[in-house]
């Protein structure tokens, strides 16, 4: 019971100690032992990626969900280290509603069988993004919270016990220089000054350690850089992943709706007109919107790699032509193609029969086949 209390006791009296050191210090009354530039830079680059570290989770966080409620039943559930449930994802859903709606509505009919259509091309998103969440929260999320809840915090708690030692030093050195002012006053030699001198040595050693521990550490913090540069890697290959999928799915879901809007609305062409990105291979891009003009049927017109196009028997439509800005160079396969060069202006239309991912384009005397996802056709 005494040793308890007489070591209660002595940590009162440290705290107590520390607690005046810093106080001066903030005040400009005492002097501070201050580190060296190197050691500044490795606590300026720590803090730096912790900072950073935090943000670049939390808002990975909000892109993997965005709905916030869900955040934190997925937080809580993890704290509680029991398996999170799971979750329909959006395009699940929408692809459900769209197959009821499909059902009740009469899947027979032509909105009917677009519905079904487009409720399977939904859940295969559905499922696509479920994966990606699944692979970029193991191969990025995890190791950023590892860092965070690990490797930070002992950092931390090595920077503390340094900031500890750093304030018994500072103390030591204050109390000799007061023990040797007494001493000059008294003529005479204090016993307090052979102490000061003893703790400002024990105090010296533990500080010099503690900083080398805590050196090492942050040094330690270019092996995370290199751990997160990795992992970095490997989100990005995850949505590369993600994405191609989701281009493929909706390329074949245009295709199926193209054929069947042409039978429904004959001489319309069916797409997006302003393509984000290039497509994924040069030989299969996707679909424009737009309704082109029509032009008169071509004998031995077939799609690319079926027929040859009779270039020499192709002519514009009577209905007219229209304008489009190359978005991307491309190169002609072979000589039923145009070669286009980004940000040039050509004109463009269709022909009965013609593949609707492909369009005649005109450029001076020269015409020949140009893919609509290099386009954006122009009003």
């Amino acid at each position: 019971m005494d040793f308890n209390m007489k070591k209660l006791a002595s940590d009162a009296g440290i705290f107590f100690t520390r607690a005046v050191q810093f106080t001066e210090e903030k005040f400009g009354q005492a002097e501070k032992t201050e580190l060296d530039a190197h050691f500044e830079n490795l606590l300026a680059r720590a803090d730096s990626t912790k900072n950073w570290t935090e943000k670049i989770l939390r808002q990975t966080e909000v892109l993997l969900q965005p709905n916030p409620s869900a955040r934190v039943e997925e937080f809580l559930y993890e704290k509680l280290d029991r398996k999170v449930p799971s979750r329909v994802t959006n395009g699940e859903l929408l692809a459900q509603y769209m197959a009821e709606a499909a059902s009740e509505l009469g899947p027979a009919t032509p909105y009917g069988k677009t519905l079904i259509k487009v409720a399977e091309a939904e859940k295969r998103l559905g499922a696509a993004e479920r994966d990606f969440i699944h692979t970029a929260s193991i191969n990025f999320l995890t190791p950023l919270r590892n860092f965070l809840e690990g490797d930070w915090k002992t950092i931390s708690k090595e920077r503390r016990l340094l900031q500890n030692r750093r304030l018994d030093l500072d103390a030591c050195k204050a109390r000799l220089k007061k023990a040797k002012a007494a001493e000059a006053k008294a003529t005479l030699w204090n016993d307090e000054v052979d102490k000061a001198e003893q703790e400002l040595r024990v105090a010296q050693t533990e500080f010099d350690r503690q900083a080398e521990v805590t050196r090492l550490l942050l040094e330690g913090i270019s092996s995370t850089h290199v751990n997160h540069l990795r992992c970095l890697h490997e989100f990005v290959e995850s949505q590369t992943t993600y994405y191609a999928q989701c281009y493929r799915h909706m390329l074949d879901l245009q295709k199926q709706l193209g054929s069947s809007q042409g039978a429904i609305f004959p001489g319309t062409f069916v797409g997006t007109t302003e393509p984000a990105s290039p497509p994924l291979s040069s030989t299969s891009p996707t679909t424009a919107a737009a309704t082109m003009p029509v032009g008169p049927s071509v004998a031995g017109l077939a799609p690319p790699g079926e027929a040859a196009l009779c270039l020499e028997e192709v002519t514009p439509p009577a209905s007219g032509t229209r304008k489009a800005r190359v978005l991307y160079d491309y190169e002609a396969a072979d000589s039923s193609e145009l070669a286009l060069l980004a940000d040039e202006l050509i004109t463009v239309y269709s022909l009965p029969g013609m593949d609707p991912d492909w369009l005649i384009g005109e450029r001076g005397n020269k015409k020949g086949k140009v893919p609509v996802t290099y386009l954006e056709l122009l009003s």
